[in-house]
């Protein structure tokens, strides 16, 4: 088709795609599946991509009875994890013609607040992580269809749960200090009440618990530099054996320790080992690069947002929990000979 200022219909794309209308219909309402094949599927994508075609939503809501429109509560952005979520669920979204509205939960000023007048009125389902559970409920969430991230499968609210696999991720983290030599360990924990970090806490328990002589001591700092700072200088002023690797529940709370070291002489990884855990862009920004666990969270958005459009649509979502990574940097190595 020649490009102009005529808009492209679904005509147009039938015919660049060698398909009919119907066919086009369904896979661009992502009804195609034991209809068309994949094949077909695809070329009808591509087509519509390089003619730039847009389905007509506001007809098609009137018909549907929809506004395909999402919900994502988060907590406050203070780090670019929920950033990527969100841009995977986004993305997913406007394939399938949905709109996603970023609904962060701020902390500290009381409860959230609804941002619409009527929650259910306004929106087809919502994607929640457990972090922001108090936002969930102050906006009426749990009354819609519902997706709960980083969240328990045996206790979610949620139609369906997505996670990643948090439990591997601190299983590699606590296998590769152990194989290093390190048996005393400094745990500094996430203060959120969420089950995502009780699984931190649980994993580094369970793992250590199966070598000898290791000891591991818990403290805990809300997710900032300088709380995690803190918390670190006073566990480590504190009498006793010293722990030889600090396992961070999360990168920001490891470059809080690496404030903590220097300000009490600690040179990482010589002195001691330092771990986190999301690999954030402050992972490769603090000297020396952290040792931390990779987090897809763009693929977490989007693995969250197919898993919304198939409890829309009445099919049962993937399962599996999404494969981590332990990345190995600077930050630890062997324990100093005493």
């Amino acid at each position: 088709m020649a490009r102009g200022s005529t808009r492209p219909t679904s005509r147009d794309v039938a015919q660049a795609a060698g398909v009919s209308q119907a066919a086009v219909s369904l896979v661009l309402g992502d009804k195609w599946r034991g209809r068309v094949s994949e094949t077909t599927a695809e070329r009808v994508r591509e087509a519509a991509r390089e003619l730039g075609y847009r389905p007509n939503l506001a007809a098609r809501n009137l018909r549907l009875g929809r506004t395909r429109t999402v919900l994502l509560v988060v907590p406050a952005l203070t780090t670019e994890f929920f950033a990527g979520v969100y841009t995977g669920a986004a993305r997913v979204a406007a394939e399938h013609g949905f709109g996603v509205v970023l609904y962060p939960s701020p902390e500290g000023i009381g409860p959230a607040r609804d941002p619409f007048a009527s929650a259910q009125a306004a929106l087809d389902g919502v994607i929640a992580s457990s972090m922001a559970a108090d936002a969930l409920t102050a906006i009426r969430g749990d009354q819609l269809p519902l997706v709960m991230l980083d969240s328990d499968p045996s206790g979610s609210l949620g139609a369906a749960t997505v996670n990643l696999d948090i439990t591997d991720g601190v299983r590699q983290v606590t296998e590769h200090l152990l194989d290093l030599g390190h048996r005393h360990f400094l745990h500094l924990a996430a203060d959120v009440p969420s089950w995502t970090f009780e699984i931190r806490a649980r994993e580094l328990a369970t793992r250590t618990a199966t070598v000898p002589g290791t000891t591991v001591r818990t403290i805990r700092a809300p997710l900032s530099i300088e709380d995690a700072t803190a918390a670190t200088q006073t566990a480590l002023s504190a009498p006793g054996p010293p722990p030889t690797a600090v396992v961070c529940d999360d990168d920001k709370l490891a470059a809080g320790a690496y404030k903590a070291l220097r300000r009490l002489g600690l040179r990482i990884p010589d002195d001691i080992s330092v771990t986190g855990l999301d690999d954030l862009a402050l992972a490769t920004a603090i000297d020396p690069e952290l040792t931390t666990v990779r987090l897809d969270s763009e693929l977490f958005g989007e693995r969250g947002m197919r898993a919304l459009l198939a409890v829309l649509e009445g099919r049962t979502p993937d399962a599996g929990d999404i494969p981590v990574e332990l990345v190995v940097r600077g930050s630890t190595a062997p324990p100093r000979a005493s």
